[in-house]
């Protein structure tokens, strides 16, 4: 039988506890799943989290693979101590929650709400304030992984103009794709709203910064809810205090929680939401564990295994 350690914070058990064995079931996969502390020596996956209490994966000399239950991995891929096979998360609803979210707040921009919202005040402000079709508005997602591709084709499946960026050629079907230094200031040039969707790697560190905010057009609407560190925070707050962006919703930080005294959140053109954008869903994040512990067990290719040269 195989021991599975659940290496995430303990008042998340309760909740994974039945998604895990009943997905375990369904598997076929026999398998006793076991809390820390366990003999680090008996563990053959580790359903892992990098809030949970294991952070030296050196004593874990059986273990396979490690089970990410989030989509990023920035916290672990760099550790010294782990040798051992890394799979992140990307399931089903964990992309949905993203593609909701995205859509919602590429809405939200598109139609202006905000401004009817804020002037419930008896006036009639129709002059100015009827939205193009959103074939006429140009959106822009940076990062067509998973997460970020679903997100393009969802725009554009609603008629939105989408433009999409990743670091290496990608095509998807109603989505202009571009790629490459070149191809990401062309994209920041058309990017009335912009959507990033990459991971935390030195190479996206910053990447919206003082230069490439000023390649987007004037009155741009910023959506992020990829990673914290893909903004230079100090930036972005000059673009929307000139106009430059005209709001920026924001769901991930470089320090989270989001500090009580951040600028964000007085500031009049932000949204902060509390990195809510792709939350892991017990359920189906359970069904990628025991698929890939499967897979394993195969001897088949893992899903989502990390590439730690990439980092993601």
């Amino acid at each position: 039988m195989l021991k599975l350690l659940f290496a995430d914070r303990i008042e998340n058990w309760p909740a994974y506890e039945p998604a895990l064995k009943s997905a375990l079931a369904e598997m076929g996969i026999a398998a006793e799943i076991l809390l820390p502390p366990a003999d680090p020596g008996a563990i053959d996956y580790i359903v892992y989290s990098p809030r949970g209490p294991v952070q030296d994966f050196t004593a874990y000399t059986r273990t396979k693979a490690v089970l990410n239950l989030w989509a990023g991995v920035e916290r672990v891929v760099g550790n010294p101590t782990l040798t051992q096979p890394l799979c992140r998360m990307v399931d089903e609803g964990l992309e949905r929650g993203m593609v909701e979210w995205v859509t919602g707040h590429v809405l939200r921009a598109h139609l202006d709400i905000d401004f009817f919202l804020a002037h419930q005040d008896g006036v009639w402000r129709q002059a100015g304030h009827v939205p193009p079709l959103a074939r006429d508005r140009s959106v822009v997602v940076l990062g067509l992984g998973a997460l970020g591709g679903a997100c393009a084709t969802t725009l554009a499946s609603l008629g939105f103009a989408v433009t999409g960026w990743s670091r290496t050629p990608k095509t998807l079907a109603g989505v202009t794709c571009l790629s490459g230094p070149e191809g990401l200031r062309a994209a920041l040039g058309r990017a009335q709203i912009l959507v990033t969707v990459l991971p935390n790697t030195p190479e996206t560190t910053d990447l919206l910064n003082r230069e490439t905010l000023a390649l987007m057009p004037r009155g741009a609407v910023i959506l992020n809810p990829g990673r914290g560190t893909l903004i230079d925070d100090a930036a972005l707050l000059a673009a929307l205090d000139t106009g430059r962006i005209a709001h920026a919703t924001l769901d991930v930080f470089r320090v989270e929680p989001l500090p009580p005294d951040h600028p964000y959140w007085a500031h009049p053109k932000v949204t902060v939401t509390p990195h809510i954008a792709a939350e892991t869903r017990p359920a189906s994040a359970a069904r990628v564990i025991a698929e890939n512990i499967r897979r394993f067990e195969a001897g088949e290719t893992p899903l989502h295994l990390v590439d730690r040269a990439r980092g993601y």
